[in-house]
């Protein structure tokens, strides 16, 4: 006679001691214990259960070394749980290839009065069975790798009194185990990918520690646990052994459905359970009858106002065979002109198409976008240049250099010489004069006594510049409908085709500003949008004709800014700096008098874009 080892359970009232294959033929025993009464038989084909009647609730415990008990005739199962200390043995053990891949492994021990616990450590299944002896013939090392299962050996240890199995697996894993009598099965399948978000589980924790224990009994106690009124169907039966330890109620309770194949639904404190068919059938039976009083449903006519949307849109949305609202029978028709919707079908359709129009058919909040494109341009610039040469008579009606202006009358006629008046650009030796000068300065510098003259001129720019062009584009739309906005002119151009022919065509040179708003629930706007600053260029010769470039400025970017914010969307700097000398080969390069041979242009230009933009949401007041 063996002894299941029993989880102290308070009962209302009673305790049970479970017998494991005995059948006794006394009915009363009587025990005289502080608040117990008369123990109490309950025949059954097996196990008996004995019940002790308790004035009050009191804990109780069954010490398993303490029993005594003789079996009444000599079993296979007295044998095996004969040895001292021993409340079981492994008869066999198994391994097998399931269904996909699927390691089965299989312990057949001497009774199905055994305690197990069984857990995942890492790469392991590590399986303990309590007070369970293992034979010299199991202790060894099964290598299991050429079933081609997630399973690659199986190690058996002896723990004390009880009995470890290590399961190595190779790779991500799920496992369970099923009980049927004394055959426990160990099934490991390889984990697939799962793209769905772990169920998260709330409840007061609870711990449940049971062998063979019959279903509807563990369902009455977590209904008893969170006062729950509990309806079972007849075909919710069997025994199941657990151990969960401080596990979320609704988690265990999963389990428990899961394990047995069953289903619940939970209607406000009634908890009714049933096998997951029968709940489907039943669903899939109530969802057919619906649909048959709903085909028998008399159909109505209702006149729908669409205030904001157009009706045909909206009746496009109901008669889609992705978001169909409408039943069979039902039809839907457009009045153009007044924005009606004109539908017939039953009652409870019409109410459903009421309460989406309530929630779609409201006013489209409106943005106002504004963008700036700043350009800054500073410059500064400085030349400097010279122009000299020398002038003389020789007598005979020939002269050397040009004129300048301020220098024409001058000459000696001393002597009955005359120096003649050469042209202006025959009187300068050196030409290297600043172009647009700011202005210019001549002198003689000097005059020789033989008549000879010496001319100087010097001529310098100095120019700094600055300018700001600011153009901004501004466009009202409403939510998510793009709106554009373009200010330019169209530069013509001749194209030529293979066959000779020529034709004129356009090409913008707009500023603009394309963009589809979005605004979020929080009241900010995502911005798709497009700005275009384009500027007549540079006249290019072309083989058919004069064309004109284009300075082409343009951002497309999408953004989140706050309502009424203004963000920078982006930035172009440029910088030329630019030091040019013109001089005379050699005489250029001579130190101080080399000055009177060169032209020095110094340029320093900045110029920098900015552009920005700031949207604002249209208040519904406006």
């Amino acid at each position: 006679m063996n002894i299941a080892p029993r989880l102290p359970l308070k009962l209302r009232g009673a305790k049970c001691l479970d017998l494991q294959g005995a059948n006794l033929q006394g009915s009363l025993v009587r025990i005289s214990m502080g608040s117990s009464e008369p123990a109490q038989p309950v025949p059954a084909a097996s196990p008996s259960v004995a019940t002790a009647s308790l004035a009050k609730p009191l804990p109780a415990r069954a010490t398993m070394p303490s029993v005594d008990a003789m079996p009444s005739h000599p079993s296979r199962t007295a044998a095996a749980s004969g040895a001292q200390g021993f409340f079981n043995a492994v008869r066999n053990l198994d391994f097998r290839r399931g269904k996909d891949g699927r390691g089965e492994f299989l312990v057949r021990l001497e009774n199905s009065a055994s305690a197990m616990d069984i857990s995942a450590q890492g790469q392991k299944v590590i399986a303990k069975f309590f007070g369970t002896q293992l034979p010299d013939e199991w202790l060894n090392i099964m290598e299991v790798a050429d079933f081609a299962t997630p399973v690659t050996r199986i190690e058996a240890f002896r723990q004390g009194k009880d009995t470890r199995f290590e399961l190595s697996i190779n790779g991500a894993f799920d496992y369970r185990y099923d009980q049927a009598e004394n055959l426990f099965i160990i099934q490991v399948d390889k984990k697939l990918p799962s793209t769905q978000v772990a169920k998260k589980y709330g409840g007061k924790p609870i711990s449940l520690n049971f062998q063979n224990i019959p279903v509807r009994t563990v369902l009455q106690l977590i209904a008893d646990f969170n006062n729950f009124n509990l309806v079972t169907t007849d075909t919710v039966n069997g025994n199941i052994t657990l151990r969960l330890d401080g596990v979320p109620w609704e988690q265990a309770l999963d389990v428990i459905l899961k394990v047995k194949g069953l289903d619940k639904r939970l209607d406000n404190n009634i908890l009714l359970v049933a096998p997951a068919e029968e709940i489907a059938a039943r669903e899939k039976q109530q969802l057919e009858n619906r649909t048959q009083v709903a085909d028998l449903a008399p159909l109505e006519t209702e006149y729908l106002q669409v205030n904001y949307a157009k009706a045909s849109e909206v009746a496009a949305l109901l008669s889609s065979e992705k978001t169909k609202l409408l039943s069979n029978r039902g039809a839907v028709s457009v009045d153009e002109r007044t924005n009606i919707m004109v539908i017939k079908d039953t009652a409870e359709v019409l109410a459903n198409v009421r309460r989406m129009l309530d929630m779609l058919d409201i006013p489209v909040k409106q943005v106002v976008i504004e963008a700036r494109m700043v350009t800054i341009d500073d410059g500064f610039d400085e030349q400097l240049g010279v122009r000299w040469g020398v002038t003389k008579n020789d007598g005979h009606g020939n002269s050397t250099s040009g004129s300048i202006e301020g220098n024409d009358g001058s000459g000696n006629n001393d002597g009955g010489s005359t120096i003649t008046r050469p042209n202006a650009d025959d009187r300068l030796n050196v030409n290297l004069p600043v172009a647009n000068a700011a202005g210019t300065i001549a002198f003689q510098v000097a005059r020789l006594a033989d008549g000879t003259l010496l001319d100087l001129e010097l001529s310098a720019l100095e120019k700094e510049s600055k300018a700001e062009i600011i153009a901004s584009p501004r466009v009202t739309t409403a939510n998510q409908k793009p709106a554009l906005i373009e200010q330019g002119t169209e530069i013509p151009y001749v194209e030529s085709s293979s066959s000779g022919a020529t034709s004129v065509t356009f090409k913008k040179a707009v500023l603009s500003l394309k963009v589809t708003p979005q605004i979020t629930p929080d009241n900010r706007v995502i911005l798709d949008l497009t700005v275009t600053q384009d500027t007549k260029g540079e006249t290019v010769p072309t083989g058919t004709g004069d064309a004109v470039s284009i300075n082409a400025q343009s951002i497309t970017t999408q953004v989140l800014v706050d309502n009424g914010e203004t963000l920078v969307l982006g930035g172009i700097y440029q910088q030329t700096i630019k030091n040019d000398i013109s001089k005379v080969p050699l005489l250029g390069d001579i130190p101080g008098l080399g000055i009177l041979f060169k032209k020095t242009v110094s340029e320093n230009k900045k110029r920098e874009l900015l552009i920005f933009v700031t949207p604002r949401i249209v208040a519904d007041n406006l």
